[in-house]
């Protein structure tokens, strides 16, 4: 009997098909709402979460250099108009030795909060893991402090990288007798490096946050890339948006800057859940095909039985 065909090779013969399976189970999951959800709280948790890392890394990193690759990166997450998230971390950073409880605590309970709801959205995406298995509960609760710890190291990184980028910028390199200046060359690495950062996040969310079971790493790596790529293209297209057509600050007021930031992090976590919803799906027709496979053998060898 023939063999069944594999599970990446029915999707590239009916893309189409797999795309509408994709979307409509993504609806069903409510995927807009739980995508609605993870922005507000992703939204109440930046400015705490941002000011804490830059409290804790200015003891021992430059404060003006922690600002720097603020200014740089924010703009990855909140694209079109990030300076007053920047006016406002600053703000509490020269406050810092009346504001340093208060936004430990916002941090912690808003950041486990993100966590929390995105832990849940995975939950109903990936339902057919949370029937067999489970998380525990010890678990969940230091996910968000984990992913916190892995952003501060994360953020260090980038610092330093950016620091020496910037010292090589004034330098020249000399090729055929040509000084080629390494300032371009710099601001290029640097957004290579932001981009790659965040396809590590990504994949890591895709790797970690899911019920119990198995994503394999390239699986998770073709989503994180996937969907970093299409948030990159999304980002370019808002910054002009915004800064040509959008009349959100005419309309809002001084609220537009909370308006852009919740729907340009409405928009990435619709990509995100987007993207765990492919990965899902794929999951479910692979789990079929390995079923078929085994009742073909089965049948087989009852026939030669």
């Amino acid at each position: 009997m023939p063999r069944p065909q594999p599970t990446w090779r029915k999707i590239a013969n009916q893309p189409r098909r797999f795309t509408l399976q994709v979307l409509s189970a993504f609806q069903k999951n409510q995927g807009l709402l739980l995508s609605g959800a993870l922005a507000y709280y992703v939204l109440l948790s930046v400015i705490p979460l941002f000011t804490f890392l830059l409290l804790m890394l200015s003891h021992v990193v430059d404060a003006a250099a922690l600002m720097t690759t603020l200014r740089r990166y924010i703009g990855l997450i909140i694209p079109g108009d990030s300076t007053a998230v920047l006016e406002q971390v600053r703000n509490v950073l020269e406050h810092r030795e009346v504001a340093g409880w208060v936004v430990l605590a916002a941090m912690l309970f808003f950041s486990s909060l993100a966590f929390s709801v995105l832990e849940s959205a995975m939950s109903i995406i990936f339902v057919h893991r949370v029937r067999t298995k489970r998380r525990p509960l010890w678990v969940s609760l230091l996910l968000p402090y984990v992913y916190i710890l892995l952003l501060g190291i994360g953020f260090l990184v980038m610092t330093t990288i950016a620091s020496l980028l910037q010292s090589m910028s004034d330098d020249q390199v000399f090729v055929l007798g040509r000084g080629i200046s390494l300032d371009r060359l710099s601001v290029v690495l640097l957004y290579l490096a932001g981009f790659f950062g965040l396809v590590l996040v990504l994949t890591s969310i895709y790797l970690v946050m899911p019920p119990r079971g198995r994503i394999t790493p390239k699986h998770a790596l073709v989503g994180g890339i996937s969907v970093a790529v299409l948030w990159e293209a999304t980002r370019h297209v808002l910054v002009w948006y915004f800064s040509t057509l959008s009349v959100v600050g005419v309309v809002y007021g001084s609220l537009a800057t909370t308006v852009i930031g919740l729907l340009s992090l409405e928009i990435a976590s619709i990509f995100l859940l987007l993207g765990a919803q492919v990965i899902a799906e794929y999951e479910r027709l692979q789990d079929r095909h390995h079923s078929n496979g085994e009742l073909t053998t089965d049948r087989a060898r009852t026939e030669v039985a």
